[in-house]
């Protein structure tokens, strides 16, 4: 075999593309953190000002970290499940991957915290009385379109709110009418629901890989855990369509990429599973 029909033959194995696929998954959810980034960089401009500090850059940039954490926390997972053989997750290497899970985990928690307090701030709501919307053109006052949505005021906008009762975000120079701000707490109730729900499933999956490197992970437990996660998994595809549906496509595209990403995880452990059972 000549040697480029041998890298024909490596390159369209089925293991090779498997795992070609997989990494471009997790590429992309990394990706997904700079937009995120983005995102939160423009909302928080208008929601803290100039008052973002290292006390409250995670409410700010709640999306930011979590996302971050949520990647390296993937990648461990990775490593754990079918990179590292288990006769290395042992000693320092095993106390260095949970010192860095564990400061995910920080992260991802808090980042929840994120998403409470955003409620919080959205759901903070008073009166806002002007005779003429339009008179606000060209002023610091922008309003909300969409969660993490703040824009400019123009003619048509203003026009469309005169005669409308128009609410204020308490504290910050924010306004819209009551259909923009239900849709936009809505979707902030998504994201704590999704955010929560990841943590449950996480929580689930440390369980199976603990159980698995004592060797206590019985096939029972795995049918058991199947049907459990499974439920879990319902919710957070419920949150991508309800997104697809309502929210942004970042928001969809995401929860999207990370349905697939925890299902090769789902699949790690299922094979490393399985090849322990064949060794004993």
């Amino acid at each position: 075999m000549t040697l480029t029909n041998r890298f024909k033959s490596q390159l369209l194995n089925p293991h090779n593309i498997f795992r070609f696929f997989k990494y471009t998954i997790y590429m992309l959810l990394t990706y997904n953190a700079v937009l995120f980034f983005q995102e939160d960089l423009a909302a928080s401009a208008q929601t803290f000002g100039d008052t973002v500090t290292w006390r409250n850059v995670i409410e700010a940039y709640s999306a930011t970290f979590d996302t971050a954490a949520w990647v390296i926390l993937l990648l461990l997972f990775e490593l754990e499940t079918a990179i590292i053989p288990d006769h290395l997750l042992k000693g320092r290497l095993k106390w260095l991957l949970k010192l860095l899970a564990g400061i995910c985990y920080f992260f991802i928690v808090y980042s929840f915290w994120g998403y409470c307090y955003k409620y919080g701030v959205l759901t903070n709501l008073v009166p806002f009385v002007i005779d003429d919307v339009c008179s606000l053109i060209g002023t610091e006052y922008t309003y909300i379109f969409d969660l993490d949505d703040y824009l400019p005021l123009d003619q048509a906008v203003c026009t469309a709110m005169n005669g409308q009762a128009v609410m204020q975000i308490s504290g910050t120079e924010i306004i819209g009418i009551e259909p923009a701000l239900s849709e936009a707490i809505r979707l902030a109730i998504v994201d704590i629901v999704n955010a929560s729900t990841w943590l449950i499933i996480v929580v689930l999956l440390e369980i199976e890989v603990f159980l698995q490197l004592k060797d206590r992970l019985t096939s029972s437990m795995m049918r058991a855990g199947k049907y459990i996660k499974g439920f879990f998994y319902a919710v957070l595809f419920i949150c991508a369509a309800y997104w697809g549906v309502k929210g942004s496509f970042l928001d969809f595209w995401d929860a999207f990429l990370w349905l697939v990403a925890f299902i090769f995880i789902e699949l790690n452990i299922f094979q490393w599973h399985e090849e322990v059972e064949e060794e004993k």
